[in-house]
């Protein structure tokens, strides 16, 4: 008896020196792993690349601790609320096929056994793997999808940071009766009838079909005629039918929801065929991204394009700049519109694990239904990031805003961005009518 209590003793010593020398699994830091679905390849791998950057530059500021970037994310080395845990992003390529993200959403959830998923840039890619997140109870952020649809299904398993095309094409109208109102820098208020006119051409998926009703609508509230509305596929070799029925309307205004490669292939046919309005507006994607410029060159001139982020943000927001400095140390490229959004979907998922405190997904929905980012600590020019949990658009971040730029040649004959709405915050004169091809 006696040795089996001196036996027992010595192991309950050896049992606290380990707990005083190993910390216990409960103290350990964890793994967070994010699945992230994005198109890699594909006619949208431009911006894939640009997503996939950005999110990457936000989990190394969380991972890694950088005290001279001015956000709370970058202050401490990981999740301080679940012992310095580290991000992990597991990427998967959706291809632009709603199906196959849908089946990536799956895998990841029961093989990798991912916390979350942030995606998708596609609006239809987004609406069937937010489908399986909410059939499976996991929680999904996304920060670059912008059909209205997304966030009026009443789902509880997903949130939306970016602003949807209901506020960007808002936006739009609000800017051509500014100009008829004389509120665009460099611009005389121009007649109305000369830009009263509207045509769209939409690509036919998800989003674009949404972005062509929400033109419709907001045509019809604004006083604007639509003469023309076309649906086309982003994959189309060839869009000389569609730039031609553009041509017939004799619209002045020409509005795009185009993916990169067919925003591209359209602008080249409008040169081509000569069609000249007074205004082209694209609604951001393919038009906003780096490809586009290099590609088409001084033909953009004078193109407008909505966004979230604009390299001249920098010039107003500080952080912006601290930001895109090292995101174009990564790539070569400043932020854009694609790169700005996933940075801060990505950030809003640190920041939703931060006040959870746990990886379980009540705690996370719990802290995402509660969160509130404040504009500062965003690199794009939003007043912060809270979302709707309540009324019709249940996960909607209510606190962004979008921006209208202009492609516009620099003293140094490189094409850049100029902001030119909102009118407050314009870096340049506008150029108006779109030059002569």
């Amino acid at each position: 008896m006696k040795r089996l209590l001196q036996v027992t003793a010595v192991m309950i010593g050896l049992a606290v020196l380990c707990g005083v020398l190993a910390p216990t699994a409960t103290f350990a830091a964890q793994e967070i792993k994010i699945g992230v679905i994005y198109p890699l390849t594909g006619g949208a791998a431009a911006a894939g690349r640009e997503l996939r950057a950005g999110a990457e530059l936000a989990a190394q500021l969380c991972n890694e601790a950088r005290s001279d970037i001015d956000m709370t994310m970058a202050k401490s080395a990981g999740i301080q609320s679940m012992g310095g845990a580290k991000i992990t992003l597991i990427f998967k390529d959706h291809e632009g096929n709603p199906t196959l993200g849908a089946d990536l959403a799956k895998k990841l959830i029961l093989d990798d056994k991912v916390d979350g998923i942030l995606g998708c840039y596609h609006s239809s890619v987004t609406k069937t793997v937010s489908a399986v997140c909410e059939q499976y109870g996991v929680p999904m952020i996304n920060g670059s999808s912008t059909s209205p649809g997304l966030t009026e299904r009443g789902f509880k398993w997903f949130w939306r940071t970016t602003p949807h095309d209901r506020w960007f094409t808002k936006d739009l109208f609000d800017f051509l009766v500014g100009l008829s109102e004389g509120k665009v820098k460099g611009v005389p208020a121009v007649d109305r009838e000369e830009i009263n006119l509207v045509a769209s051409a939409c690509e036919n998926s998800e989003w674009g079909s949404f972005v062509s009703k929400v033109i419709e609508e907001m045509a019809a509230e604004y006083k604007f005629k639509l003469r023309k509305s076309l649906l086309y596929s982003d994959k189309s070799p060839d869009l000389s039918s569609e730039v031609r029925s553009l041509k017939a309307s004799k619209a002045s205004v020409l509005l795009f929801a185009s993916y990169t490669s067919d925003a591209i292939l359209m602008v080249k046919t409008l040169k081509t065929q000569k069609v000249q309005p007074k205004i082209i507006w694209g609604q951001d994607a393919g038009f906003d991204k780096p490809e586009f410029r290099s590609t088409l060159g001084d033909a953009i001139e004078g193109i407008l394009t909505r966004s979230v982020f604009l390299p001249q943000v920098v010039q107003i927001k500080p952080l912006a700049g601290q930001v895109n400095t090292l995101y174009k140390a990564k790539t070569g490229n400043d932020l854009g519109g694609a790169s700005a959004r996933a940075f801060t979907g990505l950030q809003a998922w640190i920041h939703v694990l931060e006040l959870a405190g746990s990886a379980e997904p009540a705690a996370i929905q719990k802290a995402a239904n509660a969160i509130e980012i404040p504009g500062e600590e965003l690199v794009v020019p939003w007043a912060g990031v809270k979302f709707a949990n309540t009324g019709n658009e249940m996960g909607q971040n209510v606190l962004g805003s979008g921006l209208i730029g202009q492609y516009q040649k620099g003293a140094d004959g490189q094409i850049g961005v100029e902001i030119v709405y909102p009118f407050d915050v314009a870096s340049a004169d506008m150029i108006y009518p779109f030059p002569q091809w």
